[in-house]
């Protein structure tokens, strides 16, 4: 495969081939994103003709796929007519596929319609992993997302809607101290409405610098201290009525590893946010060095 790199992927496509179809992200005006920043990421959409190629390569090459991940961050900007032939591609080259997914902006299915995409599930692409990163307005506008709380719900119910599947992924710590509480609660009442399939939050990072994300707030940002980013996940979880999601909290960027299923053990999840406010020195958290973006 011909990458344009730095490539990412979501943690659970680890065993998934990565397809890039776009490079960057057609958006790229988020302030706390920096993934797509680099010169060599100016977005751009790769010929059919290049992913027929490597697609051919692969099938060629003998090894059994069984999941596909579509990249960049931002593959489902293109029109359906262009997902078509990319997955019918994948088909003809690789029928052993049993799922593609894709990283989608709220805004990718604004001018896609349910029936869309009930085609392209039937094609294969079945998950769609949605950064909404918070469900408050003012926190979507101070970091220029470019989406709100009615935009993020109405492209989960589409998704719900057309019989794929959502994992919807949420900032911790993503308003400061100043927000917190509203950031929690309103988010888990985007999730409480659009019931997603999987949930997942990360730590809100900044490997290049503050300056960017602060002008937002006019200089007066503060970052959650690590006590803070549990509070606020305690508020988070505690809002949440969900009924069979899949709550992951694993990423590398978070102290506290969480796992298990919303809402069934709800409790057992906060008792061990409560347990890490409280006594942190056994609460098994990682190491600052072992964290990362």
């Amino acid at each position: 495969m011909d990458y344009i790199e730095p490539l990412y992927r979501p943690p659970s496509e680890a065993r998934s081939l990565i397809v890039q179809v776009t490079n960057g992200c057609s958006w790229n005006r988020c302030s706390f994103c920096d993934m797509y920043t680099q010169p060599q990421k100016r977005f751009r959409l790769k010929p059919q003709a290049e992913i027929d190629t490597e697609l051919a390569a692969v099938a060629a090459a003998g090894r059994p796929i069984r999941r596909i991940f579509l990249a960049d961050g931002d593959a489902m900007t293109l029109s359906v007519r262009r997902l078509r032939l990319i997955l019918t591609s994948i088909r003809r080259h690789l029928p052993e596929v049993q799922r593609v997914a894709s990283y989608c902006l709220p805004r990718n299915l604004h001018h896609k319609s349910v029936g869309e995409l009930e085609e392209l599930r039937s094609l294969g692409l079945s998950l769609y992993y949605v950064g909404c990163e918070s469900g408050d307005d003012l926190i979507l506008d101070r970091v220029h997302k470019g989406e709100t709380f009615d935009t993020s719900l109405a492209a989960l119910q589409k998704i719900t809607a057309a019989g794929a599947k959502s994992s919807v992924m949420i900032l911790n710590g993503m308003g400061g101290t100043r927000y917190s509480e509203q950031h929690a609660l309103n988010s888990a009442r985007l999730c409480n409405a659009a019931q997603p399939d999987y949930l997942s939050t990360l730590v809100i990072s900044f490997p290049l610098g503050t300056a960017r994300y602060e002008a937002g707030f006019n200089g007066t940002f503060e970052p959650l201290d690590q006590p803070g980013l549990f509070r606020e996940m305690y508020q988070l979880l505690d809002a949440l009525d969900l009924q069979k999601t899949i709550f992951r909290s694993d990423h590398a960027s978070n102290y506290l590893v969480l796992r298990g299923t919303l809402g069934k053990d709800k409790a057992e999840l906060l008792s061990r946010v409560r347990a890490a406010i409280e006594r942190p020195d056994g609460a098994n958290l990682r190491a600052e060095w072992q964290r990362g973006l």
